[in-house]
């Protein structure tokens, strides 16, 4: 890990009853920025942006619960262990324990679903959050289309009872996870030979249990709380940047910024010249679209 984060240091911190993961960037003057990855990868899907970024952001990269070397807890009958209010819970926690009250917040994918409840559930946290490559979970739920569920096949084979995913995966990991992530028109090149290491060495029984858990709590529980959550009228109250992959299906099968619209109160955002994995395709790109949506721009 080291080699794909120079400069930083590992921590292990406490938060919400189990220890997150995390590097941690050279401390310098400015604002704490926390990043969040998403399925099936770590933090180490962060090592093309986070040096750049460390240069003017204390920069704190994590494992979800479920993920990389973050705790794996068992989860009940209701998955709520997985429910990203949870999950949402041990990012807040664990930012507080390295002396961050209040951040800036980068998610992608299951990271940028993790980052709404964030929002919502701790808004006075969050300065401002970057969502990359999402439409809400809610709205992806209730507009599913055939296009859509051909695209995200993972999506309904991930919640299917336990331990029917788990031991399909678990016949050969590397092939699931050659076969999900190289999927897009990029193929495997976006992925480094040192952080493709990381996610092959995390992807064990035990992480890949904790995934499907994190997938049928987003078909469940989840869903309970963002209907909750509209019915109250509440929204995301921090200025919101939502990007996405031209290549990707997210523009393709929904309006990203009406449905952002929805569930937070100031949004902006386009597409980027990517597949979905935004960070590993054009850092280049993301790099100063976060700077200058953090530091105070219009992205």
């Amino acid at each position: 890990m080291a080699e794909l984060f120079p400069g930083f240091r590992r921590e292990r911190v406490r938060a919400n009853g189990i220890e997150v993961n995390a590097v941690v960037g050279p401390r310098v003057e400015g604002p704490a920025l926390l990043l969040l990855h998403g399925y099936p990868q770590t933090l180490a899907i962060w090592h093309k942006v986070a040096p750049q970024l460390a240069k003017r952001f204390n920069v704190v990269a994590t494992d979800l619960r479920g993920y990389g070397d973050s705790g794996k807890p068992a989860a009940g009958a209701r998955h709520e262990e997985y429910s990203k209010r949870e999950m949402a819970r041990d990012q807040v926690e664990a930012m507080r324990a390295l002396g961050h009250s209040s951040f800036f917040l980068c998610g992608h994918d299951r990271g940028a679903r993790v980052s709404h409840r964030l929002c919502v559930d701790h808004p006075g946290a969050v300065l401002r959050v970057a969502l990359l490559d999402i439409a809400p979970t809610l709205a992806m739920y209730e507009q599913t289309t055939e296009a859509f569920a051909r695209a995200y096949w993972h999506w309904f084979f991930l919640i299917l009872p336990a331990p029917v995913p788990e031991t399909m995966i678990g016949a050969d990991p590397k092939f699931l996870l050659r076969k999900k992530m190289g999927a897009g028109l990029a193929g495997m090149k976006p992925f480094a030979p040192e952080a493709w290491a990381e996610y092959e060495r995390c992807y064990t029984p035990e992480a890949i249990h904790a995934t499907c858990e994190d997938y049928r709590a987003a078909a469940g529980i989840d869903l309970e709380h963002d209907r909750a959550d509209r019915e109250a009228g509440r929204k995301v109250q921090a200025p919101l940047l939502a990007l996405w992959g031209e290549h990707g299906i997210i523009g393709r099968c929904f309006d990203p910024l009406a449905e952002w619209k929805r569930v937070a109160r100031d949004v902006r955002g386009h597409s980027l010249p990517s597949g979905h994995y935004i960070a590993e395709e054009v850092p280049h790109l993301l790099v100063p679209e976060l700077e200058g949506f953090f530091l105070g721009g219009k992205a």
